[in-house]
């Protein structure tokens, strides 16, 4: 088991039938709202709440902002590259996974992750070392669209996005060094877009497995946008495009 913290994660993951065994609530706390429906939905499964002191809440989330809840769930499930493919190959359409190389930052990494479920993304690869996983603040910074998605942890992300290439993925990499913008490739395939860290951009092995490398257009004065917010503008784009294609 493990404690994730915030109302919107502990509400979907008593949403989408995570085992949950026990909610926290902090004591006074306003029963109106998403307090309210995660009490609800606590009691329709059978889930004991309690009522804690905020002090106590402010230990388990290690003073993180908890929003007055707690929830003790099964720890996150990752599943394999090959479970991943096998569930896009299960569905008709073009398939789109997201893939992320060495990103550390929780925050980006919980906004990718709402930004890929909210476009309706078919699954995230990540590495297993020098990369963030799914921690309590990242399910945070999702708001509870973790629970929705199919998230694949690999060893080797260069070996992975090459596995990919023969199951006939087209492999889109964001990089500020890329030759072509970011709406000028195809869509009309089954795509990974792969997104580097928030330091060093792509590493050069990932990079050299893309087929592709894509940049935003810098018009400004900054030199760049942040890995979540330039990811998430081509995600959504190539919905934008595919959807005029159909």
């Amino acid at each position: 088991m493990a404690l994730i913290w915030g109302r919107h994660p502990a509400l979907e993951a008593l949403r989408a039938g995570r085992p949950v065994d026990r909610i926290f609530v902090a004591q006074g706390a306003r029963v109106t709202g998403i307090v309210a429906e995660i009490l609800r939905l606590a009691a329709e499964r059978g889930v004991q709440v309690q009522w804690i002191d905020r002090r106590a809440l402010d230990r388990m989330s290690g003073g993180a902002n908890h929003q007055g809840v707690v929830a003790d769930v099964a720890g996150y499930r990752y599943w394999t590259l090959d479970e991943l493919t096998a569930r896009t190959e299960e569905k008709t359409g073009r398939p789109f996974l997201l893939a992320l190389d060495a990103l550390e930052d929780p925050q980006n990494f919980g906004t990718l992750l709402r930004s890929a479920d909210a476009a309706g993304l078919d699954g995230v690869v990540i590495p297993l070392h020098r990369s963030v996983g799914v921690t309590p603040a990242v399910e945070k910074a999702s708001a509870g669209a973790v629970e929705y998605l199919a998230i694949a942890r690999v060893t080797n992300l260069a070996r992975s996005l090459g596995e990919l290439k023969r199951r006939g993925y087209w492999i889109v990499g964001l990089d500020a060094r890329g030759a072509v913008e970011y709406d000028h490739f195809a869509v009309d395939v089954p795509l990974v877009l792969v997104v580097g860290s928030e330091g060093r951009g792509l590493g050069r092995l990932v990079a050299e497995t893309c087929d592709v490398l894509v940049r935003l257009p810098m018009r400004g004065h900054v030199e760049s946008l942040n890995a979540a917010v330039a990811g998430s503008v081509v995600i959504y784009d190539v919905q934008r495009r595919r959807h005029e294609l159909s």
